[in-house]
């Protein structure tokens, strides 16, 4: 026995020292270097925006736009807050609490949509299944701005202008969560389960909802997060369909405070935006275990 361990960890060590192991190990630390510069190289695109966001909106208020913004220059922070929320009655704050409302409502209806249309796409048979799964795939390849105008007339038609409809029913609309679902739903909810539920006398929709949700989590929690942000970023929809300003969200008020330098000091526009990312930060940190587990749905068959 011992001869034969022997024999094989030396075979085993010859095969790592061939040439052309070697070989490989030299070709792949250029490939390795080449990817981790790339990668630093992007996060370094990205980053430093936000970077110089927090720099700028920490400076006391009117130093913002002065030295090179890549370090801080004393704290103005809490200051900088309170003027913020002086500024027009404190209506910044009104703007945030629109835009959870919105991301939050929307996010939460078009994630449930998307499960049960991923979910009956992929455990359903039915004529033009098929069909309609390649029309979800199709959806997914046209810009949502591409919308806007038919979206305006339409409300217009019906009377939904100024209203928050008027941003909530576009946004329960994911193509993408319905094809995330369908592919998630697809490998990770056995036939066998659903099968076995039914043998027990569960209806269709409770087997959807004590058998599929908890399977899909994952990929829910990641649609939830996709629509969340996508719905936070949307400025060209509600800066059509929503004219009075106690109904608008932060990304339309700061962009209405940006274009008036006179009325608002553009410091406040920073510091607001910085106030704006906080969010977002905290719904990906909160959510990020579930989140990279659904990002990975459909990478291994």
């Amino acid at each position: 026995m011992s001869l034969l361990s022997t024999s094989t960890s030396t075979s085993t060590r010859k095969s790592t020292s061939t040439p052309a192991a070697r070989a490989r190990r030299d070709t792949d630390l250029p490939s390795r270097m080449t990817v981790t510069t790339l990668l630093v190289l992007s996060a370094f695109y990205f980053l430093f925006p936000l970077w110089w966001l927090l720099v700028s909106a920490t400076k006391p208020f009117g130093d913002q736009f002065t030295g090179t913004g890549l370090w801080f220059d004393g704290f103005g922070l809490l200051d900088n807050i309170a003027r913020l929320s002086s500024q027009d009655g404190g209506i910044f704050w009104r703007w945030m609490l629109n835009s959870v409302l919105y991301c939050g409502v929307g996010a939460l209806f078009g994630t449930a949509f998307s499960a049960l249309a991923g979910f009956a796409l992929a455990k359903y048979r039915f004529p033009g299944r098929g069909f309609l799964f390649g029309v979800v795939l199709a959806a997914v390849l046209i810009p949502k701005v591409l919308f806007t105008l038919p979206l305006y007339l339409m409300f217009s038609g019906v009377g939904l202008i100024d209203n928050p409809l008027a941003v909530l029913l576009p946004s329960v609309v994911s193509p993408f969560g319905v094809y995330l679902s369908r592919v998630f739903a697809a490998q990770t909810v056995p036939d066998e389960v659903l099968e076995a539920g039914r043998l027990d006398g569960a209806g269709e929709f409770r087997i959807f909802r004590t058998i599929g949700v908890r399977m899909m989590l994952p990929a829910l929690v990641t649609i939830f997060l996709f629509q969340f942000v996508e719905i936070w970023n949307n400025y060209l929809l509600p800066a059509m369909v929503l004219g009075d300003d106690r109904l608008q969200p932060v990304t339309v008020g700061l962009v209405g405070w940006n274009a008036s330098h006179v009325a608002v000091p553009p410091p406040l526009v920073v510091i607001g935006s910085l106030v704006s990312v906080v969010p977002l930060l905290i719904a990906f940190l909160a959510l990020q275990r579930s989140w990279r587990a659904g990002m990975t749905a459909g990478a291994v068959k």
